[in-house]
Order: structure tokens, then C-alpha cells, then sequence
């Protein structure tokens, strides 16, 4: 009985530790707002809150998925396709976001698919909370909070994950079957955010 209240215990530690650091990130009131502007969400706690204005101008989100790399990270992907467009939708989307995927149709099972859009911060709180039910390990890394959780697809035992990091109104939000550069995360941090 003991073990199980200390393994509750660190999961509402963990997401108080969230919550915390997901507030520090949160813009200033009384700015202009973004491209989104904010509205009424739920909280935990059932009464709606409204999500605070940006400070400064809106993060900007970038509009070519080879310029958020590093040439590292290109050299990783090597010849892999871009944007095919039997892999779904890809590219700028209408409501702003940037949609990457990285994979060839002829190879099933190998693909890595990055969204980055607007998000604030009440939706994205509540978001990282429930990933941190689901075993995704969480910290605070370049100013923003990011999540990710690695697996084993069944029965094949092909690696798969995602990797999620906010800051700033900015989600980018990344899954992968059997394909995940080293540094393609913290390249396009610190593409979007400098």
C-alpha cells in the first residue's frame, strides 16, 4: 500500500511541477494579441478562464520545413522525401500552421511527422497534464516545457515516439516510426524561437 501512495504522490508532484513551469512561460497581459486570438477554455477545476494576450508580437511560424534544420540534422535525413503527398497533408496549412513530414510511401513503417502551430496556454496546460498520465517524461528545457516518450510498436518492435515542446503560444508537436534524427527537436527550438 505504501508504494502505490508514493507512486501517487510523484505523479501530482510531477504535474504541479508542469503546471509551475508552464505558468512561468505564460505572456504578460495587456499586449497585442496573436494571429489566434485568445479564448475561453476550461480549466481542472470546470470554470473558464481566458488566455492572456501575448506580450510582443506573435512567435512567427516558419513556412519551409528544410530551413527549421540544421544541416546536421539534413544530413541525417539524407535523401528521405519531404512532403509526399501520399503521407497526408504537409506544408503551410490555412489556419497558419507548418505540417512536416519526412518519409517515402514505398517504405511503410518509416516516417517522422512535426506540426507546429498556435496553441495558448490553458489548452496546452491541460494537454501536457494528461501526456504526463500517459508516462511521457516532462521538463523545462529553452524557455518552454517539453514532453516525449519513446515505444515499441507490437508486434514488429519498431521504435516509435513523440516529442512535444511549447513555449510562447508555439506547440511543435513530432511522432516517429523508425526515423528520429538526433537534435530535430532542439534544431527547429531554436529555429522558431533564436
Amino acid at each position: 500500500m505504501a508504494p502505490r501512495r508514493a507512486a501517487l504522490a510523484c505523479a501530482a508532484a510531477s504535474v504541479l511541477v508542469i503546471a509551475a513551469a508552464l505558468s512561468a512561460c505564460a505572456p504578460q497581459p495587456g499586449a497585442t494579441p496573436g494571429p489566434n486570438p485568445p479564448s475561453a477554455s476550461p480549466t481542472g477545476s470546470g470554470t473558464p478562464t481566458r488566455s492572456p494576450a501575448p506580450s510582443t508580437a506573435a512567435v512567427p511560424i516558419p513556412a519551409d520545413c528544410r530551413e527549421i534544420l540544421t544541416t546536421g540534422v539534413l544530413d541525417q535525413l539524407g535523401a528521405i522525401t519531404l512532403n509526399d503527398p501520399a503521407l497526408g497533408p504537409s506544408g503551410v496549412q490555412s489556419d497558419g500552421s507548418l505540417i512536416c513530414v519526412w518519409g517515402d510511401p514505398a517504405v511503410p513503417g518509416t516516417v517522422l511527422r512535426t506540426t507546429i502551430a498556435y496553441m495558448s496556454r490553458g489548452p496546452a496546460l491541460d494537454m501536457l497534464n494528461g501526456l504526463l498520465a500517459e508516462g511521457f517524461a516532462c521538463y523545462t528545457p529553452d524557455g518552454g516545457t517539453r514532453c516525449e516518450k519513446t515505444w515499441f510498436s507490437e508486434p514488429d518492435l519498431i521504435p516509435e515516439g513523440r516529442t512535444l515542446f511549447w513555449r510562447q503560444d508555439v506547440l511543435i508537436d513530432s511522432s516517429f516510426t523508425n526515423l528520429a534524427p538526433s537534435g530535430y527537436t532542439a534544431a527547429i527550438v531554436a529555429s522558431v524561437f533564436g
